[in-house]
């Protein structure tokens, strides 16, 4: 009687290495396509002429356009590991362990500045194309509330240190935070106006706590709310 054979998988490092090459090959080349022709005239076979593969393997590789382009986009706000869940990442450990409000808006004004390195180009690439595709207006709507969600968590841990001007609620702290961090400021100052990347995360350092810290120093948080009490909101938001 025939004897049941257990297939062993097949695993090459070197097959795996040449994908992994292949595939991160096929993201620079997009990034560079998207930026210079824009989302609508950008094609897979574009790409994957301008990448010398066949387009197969792009599509093996990442998958269609809108997948690709969600990549792209996935990758430049998480920067070089996206693996590394939220809660877990370095910048956001070191913003939530910082004890003043001035050092956790040092910390973020210069992660923002660092990530819209990356970003900037391709979100303003997705604005224009989020009305006509579906698929990247789905994109846009989920970083805009990904955007929201983590200003209202940075105005809680600003409030909880108790360092806020007087009168400003979370969402008015969130909305100033949300409006000055966007793309389109960072391309106006950087791109437009000549600024470095450096120079953009110092200045939105020293603007955040010129607009949202109380100069004198620490007062009751939010307003006289306990710190439990702003953090209560928070979570139930």
């Amino acid at each position: 009687m025939a004897k049941d054979v257990k297939r062993r998988a097949y695993h090459s490092p070197r097959r795996a290495a040449a994908a992994a090459a292949t595939r991160q090959a096929i993201l620079a080349v997009a990034r560079s396509e998207f930026l210079r022709r824009g989302y609508t005239a950008t094609t897979i076979a574009g790409i994957a002429r301008a990448a010398n593969v066949a387009v197969d393997t792009v599509y093996a590789s990442v998958g269609r356009k809108p997948a690709l382009f969600r990549e792209l986009i996935e990758t430049s706000i998480a920067g070089p590991d996206p693996l590394v869940p939220v809660a877990e990442d370095e910048d956001v450990r070191q913003i939530r362990a910082a004890a003043t409000g001035s050092d956790k808006i040092e910390i973020y004004a210069s992660t923002t500045a660092a990530i819209h390195q990356r970003l900037a180009p391709l979100f303003l690439a997705l604005r224009e194309a989020a009305t006509a595709h579906p698929e990247l207006g789905q994109l846009w709507s989920q970083v805009a509330d990904l955007r929201a969600r983590d200003m209202h968590a940075l105005a809680t841990d600003l409030a909880a240190t108790g360092e806020l001007r007087a009168g400003l609620t979370l969402d008015e702290v969130a909305d100033v935070l949300w409006s000055m961090n966007a793309a389109e400021y960072y391309i106006l100052l950087v791109h437009d106006r000549g600024w470095s990347p450096q120079r953009f995360g110092q200045w939105l350092a020293e603007a955040w706590r010129r607009l949202l810290l109380n100069p004198s120093g620490p007062r009751a948080p939010a307003g006289g709310m306990p710190t439990e009490t702003v953090r209560a909101q928070h979570d139930q938001r």
